[in-house]
C-alpha cells in the first residue's frame, strides 16, 4: 500500500470580519459583522466575529434577522480589495512550507506537505507553525485540518474553530469522521443532504456504507464521487501554487434582482451570465474544454456541476446549452434560484482550437455563421461600449 499523503486545509477564521477588525480596534469584543448592501439584494451577513457568533448570528442570514438576535450588532461594509491583499499574503506564507498550495476561495487553501515533513516536522507540527506565523505576521487566525486527503482535511478545519489544529488520520475515521452529519462533507449541499436523508443516509459513515450502484442511479457520476469521498478514497491532487499565476479558467456569476423560478427564468439568467463569460473569453483569445454551472438557491443551498464538451468553445450559445443541461439534470427547476454562475476551464488558445477544429472536424454552416455573428457582436461592444449593442433576450428583462 502506498504511503499516505499529508494534506492540510487552512481556513481563515471569520476572514472578512477579522480583516475589518484590524482597522477598527475600537470595536474590541463587541459583536460585529460584515454585510452586503440590502438595496442591491446583498443584504446578508458575509462574515461575523466570535462575539456575534455567540448571539447566534450566522453567515448568509438576512441582516434584519441578525439584528433581531443581536440588536447591538455593528455592521461594516465589505472591502474586497483588502481581502484579496491579505489572501495573497497568507498564501505566500503557506508557500514557505510547500509549492503545492491550492486556494479554494479567498479564505481557504489546501496544502500538500508530504514532501515537507522531513524539513518541518509532522503535518500537525506544520499546521501549528503556520497558525503561529499567520497570527504573528498578519494578526489573523487560521483553523487547520490535517488528513490523508483533501475531503477529510476540510472536515478537520471545520471541526474546531477558531485558531485550532485538528488531525483526522485513519485512526479518527471510524470514531469521529463517520459519525459526522453527511451535510458536513464537501459538496453535499442542503438539497443533496435532504435527498440522502430520505434514503436513510444521515452520517458520513452511512454514506460510506451505502450501495454504490444505488447512489450512481440516483445522482449519476457524482454519486460515485460522494461515496468515494466518504470512504476516504478521495485521491484528488493539490495543485502547484504557481499554477494559479496563469488563468486556468474564465467565469462569472450574477445575483439576480429577484428569485428565478422555472426553466424559462433560469435560462434567461444563464443567458445573461454566458454573455459575460463568452465576452471575456473572446477578448482574451481563449476557448474552454470544460463548462461548470453554479447555482445558489434562495435558501443558500449550493450546487456546482461540470461537463466536458466535444470541442473547445467560447460561444455564448454553447455555454448556455451546456450549463442548462447541467442545471436540468441536477436542480429542481421549481426551486427558487438566487444566483447563477458559469465557468469555462481547461483553456486553450482560440487559434490553436481553430486549427484543431479545421483538421479533425467539419462544422456545419449554421454553426460557423453563429460563431461569426457572435464575434462581430463582441467586437462592436468592445469598441463602442457595453450599451452599444445587446442580445434580444436581454431586452425588457426584469431579472
Amino acid at each position: 500500500m502506498p504511503t499516505d499523503r499529508t494534506i492540510l486545509h487552512c481556513d481563515l477564521n471569520g476572514f472578512f470580519a477579522s480583516v475589518e477588525a484590524l482597522e477598527h480596534p475600537e470595536i474590541g469584543d463587541k459583536p460585529m459583522a460584515v454585510s452586503g448592501n440590502p438595496r442591491l439584494r446583498h443584504g446578508v451577513i458575509l462574515a461575523k466575529n466570535e462575539a456575534a457568533k455567540k448571539f447566534g448570528v450566522s453567515t448568509g442570514e438576512p441582516i434584519f434577522q441578525a439584528k433581531r438576535k443581536c440588536p447591538n450588532l455593528i455592521l461594516l461594509e465589505p472591502h474586497h480589495e483588502k481581502y484579496a491583499f491579505y489572501s495573497k499574503k497568507v498564501n505566500e506564507i503557506y508557500a514557505r512550507f510547500t509549492n503545492r498550495v491550492e486556494p479554494f476561495g479567498i479564505d481557504e487553501s489546501w496544502l500538500d506537505v508530504t514532501a515537507s515533513e522531513s524539513l518541518f516536522g509532522s503535518g500537525v507540527e506544520i499546521a501549528d507553525k503556520i497558525r503561529e506565523i499567520v497570527k504573528n505576521e498578519l494578526s489573523l487566525t487560521v483553523s487547520v485540518g490535517v488528513s490523508f486527503n483533501k475531503t477529510f482535511a476540510k472536515l478537520g478545519s471545520d471541526y474546531k474553530k477558531p485558531d485550532a489544529t485538528t488531525l483526522f488520520g485513519r485512526e479518527q475515521v471510524a470514531p469521529i469522521v463517520h459519525k459526522l452529519p453527511v451535510r458536513d462533507m464537501l459538496f453535499v449541499g442542503r438539497s443533496t443532504a435532504e435527498t440522502l436523508a430520505r434514503m436513510g443516509i444521515a452520517t458520513i459513515g452511512d454514506l460510506a456504507a451505502a450501495d454504490e450502484r444505488f447512489l450512481v442511479r440516483r445522482f449519476g457520476k457524482s454519486g460515485r464521487s460522494l461515496i468515494l469521498a466518504a470512504r476516504g478514497e478521495d485521491d484528488s491532487p493539490v495543485a502547484f501554487y504557481d499554477e494559479e499565476d496563469e488563468a486556468k479558467s474564465v467565469g462569472n456569476s450574477i445575483t439576480f434582482k429577484r428569485d428565478l423560478v422555472g426553466a424559462d427564468d433560469i435560462l434567461a439568467g444563464l443567458e445573461a451570465v454566458a454573455e459575460k463569460v463568452s465576452g471575456r473569453m473572446k477578448r482574451d483569445g481563449v476557448k474552454c474544454n470544460v463548462v461548470h454551472a453554479i447555482v445558489k438557491g434562495a435558501d443558500f443551498s449550493y450546487l456546482t456541476r461540470q461537463t466536458s464538451i466535444d470541442k473547445p468553445t467560447n460561444s455564448r450559445r454553447d455555454l448556455i446549452e451546456s450549463a442548462m443541461r447541467l442545471v436540468r439534470a441536477n436542480w429542481d427547476l421549481n426551486k427558487p434560484v438566487r444566483m447563477l454562475g458559469i465557468t469555462g476551464s481547461r483553456l486553450v488558445a482560440a487559434s490553436a482550437a481553430l486549427v484543431q477544429g479545421d483538421l479533425f472536424e467539419s462544422r456545419n454552416e449554421s454553426s460557423k455563421q453563429n460563431e461569426k455573428a457572435e464575434d462581430a457582436f463582441f467586437k462592436v461592444r468592445n469598441k463602442f461600449g457595453r450599451d452599444s449593442i445587446k442580445f434580444g433576450s436581454s431586452l425588457d428583462s426584469d431579472i
